[in-house]
């Protein structure tokens, strides 16, 4: 019998590798590769401290397959050393070893200790990466890692299942309302891995080991760095493209309902604004603004001067917001035309449909289609019509992407096909595509601030101006405390502009005092986030269709009392958008995020890695809602190596401890750190 190759020093012997697979090396082009028994595995340099892992069964490696990572990484310097049985490449910080069977193990080149190292699903079969077919040349595509008892990990977008640390979850990788898939993860124990797959899939993260699955597509892809999280963040943000810088009016209040019918309501509400002397930068124009869904333009019985509304917002300050769905209805003038040039999403079975809607001129709902954010010409027709009905006439330049995921009834990702690839295979990507369609849109029409507010996003997302939201999500405290984590992991997924509908969608009433304690510390969160919006299906409410709207949801729609606590909420954002915009700068330059877990800046802190109901709004403001009914007192963890300073009493503390505070129905807790200066006082 032949010994495993990687055990041959011991002078044991295994029966089930009584015939191990004994690969080959060599180098080519700066990377390591390993073949053996029909599959390629390359791992090459990509940007200082980081490796991409390619894996093929059957074949060489594909090139071009759709992913996040830019065409050209940073240049880092590496080595690569094969000899008998095993292969190493060392970039910066991290070392890959590869023994004979081609089992990888991440290591830190310094002290040559595990980051992370591939697991093997069972000592017989199948290994650590397992290629089930599922046709075509495509295959149901597993990657097993070890687990490790003490490690946490972070990231993987925006979920509502209100853990910051997912270890011992189950994630689903797809798109729905709410649910935002980033698949990049930021480990405790120093690396940061993104799977460069836009496949429908799930990752595993098990006490006994993590799991990457991809239900269809050609080849595995990811890449991996070493270093802290706030390292991690430089260097993924690095490949992966960085935000632009943001523009200055969008670091300001954003009003918005479900939904302002007319101009003249929709203007009414911006004069009030300022009648009220209260700051606002921001106004949107809701969905069924819209002739049909997918004719992309004002709707001229309820918009009648459009130029005239955007020049008077302007006069104001007010910059208005216009919402843009990614579906086209039978009604439309568009759909025809786009369906004869291919312009659509396909379907393997029945008809290009993928959700009914309601539409204008019919007392029922419609099927709609969704154009093909994967396709350029698609991009560029959709682009031609929001050119011509927004941006020409009009100068709207900036845009909600709402019903990115795309919103389909049923979600049925098997039965599509893109003009990237099968469903299964590429679906995830779509919303970032859909947000490339508005960045390179406005770039080529000589706009350099660029800005899309988006339902859904995928990794890469940020290097288009996309700004997104948490949803369609509910109206209550636990909700709330939800969003906390969400936008943590968000942030850690490289997303830098993230925020919530204030208040919660779906309901709220208006007159109910106990929802107007919700909106008070909703409110207070919103205007320490890093885009403070207000938004919201209010009771009364009235069912889907072209007619609807929902209750007032202004700051004085919600009593004296609570109203004069939210005018002064407005009026700290105000204040702080100088900070906010600092902070923004260094997600544009540095890719650092600005919503900030407590460990990213203060790593060296067991207890910072634990905290989900609290985090840092740039280096300087420790920001603590409060997320109880009733409360009025809060505890709050202090990380270990700073001092801080209590915003509204002045009163010092030692980091390393968790102290309570006063927080009566008008103050959020906030601290400075190490004798930081912000105008958070009137």
């Amino acid at each position: 019998m032949n010994q495993p190759a990687s055990h041959q020093s011991t002078g044991t012997v295994s029966l089930a590798q009584s015939s191990p697979t004994v690969g080959t090396f060599r180098e080519r082009d700066g990377a390591l590769e390993w073949s053996g028994r029909q599959e390629t595995v390359r791992i090459e340099p990509w940007g200082p401290d980081a490796v991409r892992v390619r894996a093929r069964l059957g074949g060489p490696l594909l090139e071009n397959l759709p992913g996040a990572l830019l065409d050209t990484p940073p240049p880092a310097s590496s080595s690569v050393k094969t000899g008998a049985g095993h292969g190493r490449l060392t970039v910066g910080a991290l070392t890959v070893e590869v023994d004979a069977e081609g089992q990888l193990r991440f290591l830190r080149t310094a002290d040559g200790s595990e980051l992370l190292a591939e697991q093997r699903a069972h000592f017989w079969w199948p290994g650590p990466r397992l290629y089930t077919p599922v046709g075509g040349g495509s295959h149901r595509l597993e990657q097993r890692f070890a687990a490790y008892d003490d490690e946490k990990l972070y990231g993987l977008g925006q979920h509502q299942h209100g853990r910051l640390d997912q270890k011992g979850l189950v994630v689903d990788l797809v798109q729905r309302n709410a649910e935002i898939t980033v698949p990049v993860l930021s480990s405790s124990r120093g690396y940061t891995l993104l799977w460069n797959n836009p496949a429908i899939g799930r990752v595993e993260l098990a006490g006994n080991g993590t799991r990457w699955v991809a239900d269809s597509a050609r080849q595995i892809d990811y890449w991996i760095t070493a270093g802290a999280p706030a390292d991690g963040q430089r260097r993924y943000s690095a490949v992966t493209g960085r935000t632009p810088m943001l523009p200055a009016w969008a670091a300001g209040f954003w009003q918005c309902k479900l939904r302002y019918r007319t101009q003249d309501e929709l203007l009414a509400v911006a004069r009030e604004y300022k009648r009220r002397g209260l700051p606002i930068s921001a106004i949107v124009c809701d969905f069924f603004h819209w002739t049909h869904l997918g004719e992309w333009k004002f709707d001229p019985t309820e918009w009648p001067d459009p130029a005239a509304m955007v020049r008077e917002l302007d006069e104001l300050g007010i910059t208005l917001v216009v919402s843009v769905w990614p579906s086209v209805s039978p009604l439309s003038e568009n759909h025809q035309l786009m369906e004869q040039r291919g312009h659509f999403i396909g379907t393997e079975y029945g008809p290009t449909a993928h959700a009914d809607w309601p539409d204008k001129g019919v007392a029922s709902t419609v099927q709609v289609a969704f154009y093909d954010a994967t396709n350029p010409r698609a991009r560029d027709f959709l682009w031609s019509r929001i050119k011509e009905n927004y941006l020409d006439p009009y100068g709207i330049s900036a845009f909600w992407l709402d019903a990115c995921e795309p919103e389909l009834k049923p979600g049925f990702q098997e039965n599509l096909r893109y003009w990237a690839g099968p469903g299964l295979e590429v679906g995830n990507a779509y919303p970032a595509e859909n947000s490339r369609t508005f960045h390179e849109g406005l770039r080529a029409s000589g706009h350099d601030e660029v800005i899309t507010l988006n339902r859904s996003a995928w990794a890469g997302s940020q290097r288009y101006g996309a700004a997104v939201w948490s949803g369609d999500i509910g109206t209550d405290f636990p909700t709330l405390r939800r969003q906390i984590a969400a936008g943590l992991n968000t942030s850690l997924s490289g997303i830098p502009w993230w925020n919530t509908d204030i208040g919660g969608f779906h309901g709220g009433d208006p007159d109910d005092p106990a929802y107007r304690e919700v909106m008070v510390r909703w409110f207070q969160f919103g205007a320490l986030s890093p885009l403070m919006r207000l938004h919201g299906f209010r009771d009364p409410g009235m069912p889907l269709g072209p007619e609807m709207t929902g209750g007032p949801n202004e700051v004085w729609s919600y009593g004296p009392q609570a109203g004069a606590i939210l005018e002064r909420y407005l009026r700290l954002r105000e204040r702080l958008r100088p900070y906010v915009l600092d902070v923004m700068r260094q997600a544009h330059e540095e890719g650092l995020p600005v919503m900030r877990p407590l460990f990213l800046e203060f790593p060296g802190d067991p207890a910072a890695w634990a905290v989900d109901d609290a985090y840092l709004l740039g280096p300087d403001l420790l920001v603590a809602p409060v997320l109880e009914a009733g409360a009025r007192t809060r505890a709050v963890r202090l990380p270990a190596g700073a001092t801080w300073t209590d915003a509204w009493t002045g009163r010092g503390y030692e980091g390393g401890a968790t102290v309570t505070v006063e927080a009566p129905l008008e103050r959020i807790p906030l601290f400075l750190r190490d004798g930081a200066s912000l105008p958070l006082g009137e």
